[in-house]
């Protein structure tokens, strides 16, 4: 990984032990895929942390300096991974926010995950995800439940787990969205209440003409496909959810070319399509 790290426009040499977004998760953050040295939804990006710093009270670092940050992390324009985060600044100790004090944000290069070479294995996580309407369809920085639940994938041989709220309406995966297929129509459910609002999926409402709903466990066990989807994977076809299996991935795959001729790096081969 390489890494810089900001306070507005003042290039730092760590993170500041005083950090609200270690101390209290006082923060957004993007994660972007790059292709050839490109993000190609940048702009999606910078307008959904944008969003999500005026909803939190957060100043924003200059687009340019950002910008040119990413791409000098880039600068051989291979493929990977970027992260952006951002952080409320000020100093000392206490919830209290300091409102004029520039933020501390950082930018990280890591490497792509494995390719996916067949459908997922799901579970229904344990974990269930708080209701708080001023934070839904952020994606803040205070992500302990997705943690949680995902610590379950392991002891239950899963690749990903599916989460629902506290009243037990579907939400999405750890890290990502879920799009169900029934009766001809796509549809997610609502990040109004809770969840993440991803760029993928806001993308994907137009591609697809989906619609955004109320879904249950049940529905997801008797849709005709599900698939999960993020910025850096793309779409990732679910074959198995406990007991439910689906056998035929078309739907989901059909889906993913589509994907893949607006965003190259988007591309889905699985071993048996």
């Amino acid at each position: 990984m390489t890494a810089l790290i900001f306070r507005g426009h003042e290039v730092l040499g760590g993170i500041p032990v005083e950090n609200r977004g270690l101390a209290y998760g006082d923060g957004v953050f993007e994660t972007m895929r790059v292709d050839r040295g490109a993000v190609h939804w940048w702009d999606a990006h910078w307008t959904r942390l944008t969003g999500g710093a005026e909803r939190l009270g957060l100043h924003m670092p200059d687009c340019g300096i950002a910008r040119d940050a990413c791409r000098s992390l880039f600068a051989d324009e291979s493929d990977g991974v970027l992260k952006l985060l951002l952080t409320r600044g000020g100093e000392g100790r206490g919830y209290a926010p300091a409102p004029d004090a520039p933020p501390v944000w950082m930018v990280s290069r890591h490497a792509l995950p494995a390719r996916t070479r067949r459908g997922l294995a799901l579970h229904w996580a344990e974990t269930r995800v708080a209701v708080q309407p001023l934070l839904a369809g952020l994606k803040h920085c205070n992500r302990l439940e997705q943690v949680m639940a995902r610590g379950e994938c392991a002891r239950r041989g899963t690749d990903e787990a599916l989460m629902c709220d506290v009243d037990g309406h579907v939400i999405g995966a750890t890290a990502a969205n879920v799009f169900v297929l029934a009766d001809g129509r796509w549809c997610t459910p609502r990040v109004d209440r809770s969840g993440v609002a991803g760029v993928c999926r806001d993308h994907l409402l137009s591609v697809l003409d989906a619609s955004e709903d109320s879904i249950s466990m049940a529905d997801v066990e008797g849709a005709d496909a599900v698939f999960l989807c993020n910025a850096v994977r793309g779409i990732l076809p679910v074959a198995r959810l406990g007991a439910r299996t689906w056998l035929d991935l078309s739907e989901s795959v059909a889906v993913a070319r589509r994907l893949a001729h607006r965003h190259p790096g988007l591309v889905l081969d699985l071993e048996h399509p």
